[in-house]
């Protein structure tokens, strides 16, 4: 079984060496990575004020000059540990015993508006780009597409899926292959904010518990979760869960 995760914009400092597109998982993919990086690098450089602000999501221009600077001159940590959003936050990978830590490893995909695709424990720099945002005239997305359709139908092939990416990354991936989603609701109400936090808290227990089959993660009872509905349609199945108690 695989699983795919969405990256987020919050990210952690430190690391130590330095960026190599060359040390990444998926190697059909490091052209285009080598190109958007250099790409990514020249509009730092060179880009105004107002546009690097919509870009990298920074509203006060005098931090700007801190991410003028070429990223792949900076240490390098495991993404895994790198992207340090919510669902992040409630996976915790570094208190996982190093068993849970290898499930992680082997099994999650994640998403970036930078590098594509990526594994966990491929080594990335403190970078950052807004959600959705171009690099100038580069709609990453579309740049990536066709490339990551290509890589990860191959890479998912014979396996079960489990996608708990949030939806703007159907952009640059739409799986081909049966598949299962998850949402949550809350006093009616589709949540986001905290739908982030149960996407780690899935993956903590999945990693917990060594889940391999969607059968089995079926049968995983998740503290403060019901599952109300299961919906299927064409390739994809959607579980939808309620939410019954307060997040720990």
């Amino acid at each position: 079984m695989k699983i795919l995760l969405a990256p987020s914009e919050t990210k952690a400092l430190g690391g130590e060496g330095h960026f190599d597109v060359a040390h990444l998982f998926f190697q059909a993919l490091h052209p285009k990575q080598q190109s958007i990086i250099e790409h990514y690098n020249n509009t730092l450089r060179q880009a105004s004020n107002e546009t690097l602000s919509t870009m990298l999501g920074i509203k006060k221009l005098d931090e700007l000059a801190l991410y003028r600077h070429d990223i792949t001159t900076l240490p390098v940590m495991k993404a895994i540990q790198r992207y340090s959003g919510v669902a992040f936050e409630y996976l915790d990978y570094a208190s996982l015993e190093p068993l849970s830590q290898m499930y992680i490893d082997q099994h999650l995909v994640l998403f970036s508006n930078l590098f594509g695709i990526l594994k966990p424990d491929d080594l990335i720099p403190h970078y950052k780009l807004k959600q959705a945002q171009s690099i100038g005239e580069m709609k990453t997305d579309r740049y990536y597409q066709e490339a990551i359709a290509e890589i990860l139908d191959s890479y998912l092939e014979g396996e079960e899926l489990l996608d708990i990416r949030a939806g703007y990354y159907d952009k640059f991936y739409k799986p081909k292959i049966p598949y299962v989603t998850l949402k949550f609701i809350q006093n009616g109400k589709v949540v986001s904010h905290w739908a982030k936090a149960y996407r780690g808290k899935v993956l903590r227990l999945l990693a917990l518990h060594q889940i391999n089959t969607l059968e089995d993660f079926m049968r995983l009872e998740i503290e403060n979760l019901t599952i109300k509905e299961i919906c299927t349609l064409k390739n994809q199945t959607q579980i939808v869960y309620t939410i019954t108690g307060d997040l720990r």
